[in-house]
């Protein structure tokens, strides 16, 4: 049993990143039927749409979910945090933003905390905080990241070493080879994002799936960096038209409308797509249930060989 499995009280190390204003009730429920932790995100949503999820999920699922809420933006921070705790929810991801303010008030609901972190130093905030488990989350991650731009295969085993609470590991992981390696780099277990956008049970538009299993190793790019965001997508139309020249602008331009429009509609004329640059390992759409377990096979199989190497 891994650690992180008997504190979240699920069967395997994989838990499903926020996914914004998409994140829905199927995936979730999916997710944790399958064996791991699955996230609504709440993203910008209102509260009562948070609450409408929340009890569609639970109507799909009675193992344990959680919520992810998104500081700075979110307009709702502080009604979803009271909303997490009416609702009872077993664990509460934080992240674009200091989640300091809010962890004592959640694990007094008796809720675990995940403090989404892109750097040593922000780790150490959070582990001071009192935050429970951490998601260090790399470049390599869809949507919007950290202007640091410091990579999954560096930032973990540098948080391993200075902090002393489960670290897991984000950005870059699609299949049982990157499960092995970032648990050969200490992680407790990874959070997965793009690869469960390729799953059936993601209620995203059909083309958006297909542009996934198409895209190859240099598909994604980083927009917004001139202009001090950092947010990885996948190539597209829309993307290849944007002109913003300022925060303003880019913020305008990339706001979750544009998101829903490439990601629901599929529509990437008009709208755009986050993807992480594991999208050039994805080739398959299999239901979460068959991703986790070829997922734990492979990473097992991949522990064995690694071993047999240092032994022979």
């Amino acid at each position: 049993m891994f650690p992180i499995c008997e504190l979240f009280k699920i069967r395997y190390p994989l838990i499903q990143g926020g996914m914004g204003n998409i994140s829905h009730a199927a995936l979730t429920a999916a997710v944790s039927n399958a064996g791991g932790l699955g996230t609504l995100g709440c993203g910008t949503l209102s509260v009562d749409e948070v609450a409408s999820r929340i009890r569609e999920t639970r109507m799909l699922t009675d193992q344990p979910f959680a919520l992810n809420i998104a500081i700075r933006v979110s307009p709702y921070t502080e009604a979803l945090i009271d909303l997490a705790i009416a609702e009872k929810i077993p664990v509460v991801s934080l992240s674009a933003g200091n989640p300091a303010p809010y962890i004592a008030r959640l694990q007094a609901a008796s809720i675990k905390t995940i403090a989404v972190v892109a750097s040593v130093k922000q780790a150490l905030k959070a582990e001071q905080a009192g935050a429970d488990v951490l998601v260090a989350e790399g470049v390599e991650a869809a949507g919007i990241n950290s202007p640091l731009e410091l990579t999954t295969l560096t930032l973990i085993p540098q948080l391993v070493d200075r902090i002393n609470i489960p670290v897991l590991a984000a950005g870059g992981i699609g299949d049982g080879r990157g499960l092995a390696a970032v648990l050969l780099l200490g992680a407790a277990g990874a959070q997965l994002g793009t690869r469960l956008i390729a799953t059936e049970e993601a209620k995203v538009h059909s083309a958006y799936k297909a542009h996934l299993m198409d895209a190859t190793d240099t598909d994604t790019r980083i927009i917004g960096r001139s202009v001090g965001f950092v947010r990885r997508v996948l190539d597209g139309p829309y993307v290849e038209r944007l002109t913003a020249e300022t925060p303003a602008a880019f913020l305008d331009q990339t706001n979750e409308s544009y998101h829903i429009t490439g990601a629901l509609e599929g529509d990437e004329e008009k709208g755009y797509v986050n993807a992480g640059l594991v999208a050039g390992l994805i080739h398959d759409v299999p239901t979460v249930a068959e991703l986790f377990t070829r997922m734990m096979a492979e990473a097992e199989e991949q522990l064995k060989q690694t071993t047999t190497r240092f032994t022979t």
